[in-house]
């Protein structure tokens, strides 16, 4: 179906603020080690493995239009609020349900709903049980599984010679190629040199914007608001 065209966060442009320690590789203990992207990539990844939630803040701006992303993903739920103008809509994910609600045209114009397909739904969230794959797409975007997504593949990334100012972190460069219905973008990811070793902040730039993420609040519980109001997914399809 071509139920959900859902636009992702897009977490290779996310960023990342680290409020507390995690075990894991740390940089700061090669000091006879000169750092690559490599090495810091690897030890990246291995305290990302440990993570168990996270909040994310995303603002993007193309041209004079703002949009905004506010989400906290955690080991099995999370939820997230895409908001550009009047399009919003918001997705949260328990253990066991995917819920889905919005306005009119960010469900039909984000979220790729028909017209008579958003009457439906109205005001109300469209339930999805656990076992639909529009659940299973959800989670993966909302859950610690999304962490994997966070960095850049080794072929094509440079480790900046500088560090960045404010955080002493090391900074990763790559670009991305244009396509059909993309521009070419330029992302900087900063890594953490300390014993945290996650990315702390990223920016993106194309010829058409620039988008800036932070992260925050890791490790912190949080809970996912279930709607009181809701409709079936088979009713609505």
């Amino acid at each position: 179906m071509r139920f959900l065209q859902r636009r992702s966060l897009q977490l290779s442009a996310l960023a990342l603020i680290a409020t507390t320690a995690v075990s894991g590789f740390s940089l700061s203990a090669q000091a006879s080690t000169t750092p690559t992207a490599s090495s810091v990539i690897a030890a990246a990844k291995t305290s990302l493995a440990k993570q168990t939630g996270v909040h994310i803040s995303v603002s993007t701006k193309e041209g004079k239009v703002l949009s905004t992303v506010v989400a906290n993903i955690g080991t099995n739920s999370g939820y997230e609020t895409y908001k550009k103008g009047g399009e919003t809509f918001t997705i949260s994910v328990t253990p066991t349900y995917a819920y889905l609600s919005g306005s009119k045209t960010g469900l039909t114009t984000l979220m790729g709903l028909t017209a008579a397909e958003a009457k439906k739904v109205g005001t109300k969230s469209i339930a999805i049980k656990k076992g639909v794959s529009q659940y299973s797409t959800f989670k993966t975007n909302l859950t610690s599984a999304a962490f994997s997504q966070l960095l850049p593949a080794v072929k094509g990334t440079t480790l900046l010679a500088k560090r960045d100012k404010s955080t002493n972190g090391f900074q990763l460069s790559w670009t991305t190629a244009a396509t059909s219905t993309s521009p070419k973008t330029t992302s900087v990811l900063v890594i953490s040199s300390g014993s945290s070793t996650v990315p702390l902040k990223e920016s993106v730039s194309t010829s058409a914007g620039a988008s800036h993420t932070t992260f925050s609040k890791w490790d912190k519980s949080f809970t996912v608001k279930v709607p009181t109001s809701t409709i079936a997914y088979a009713k609505v399809f």
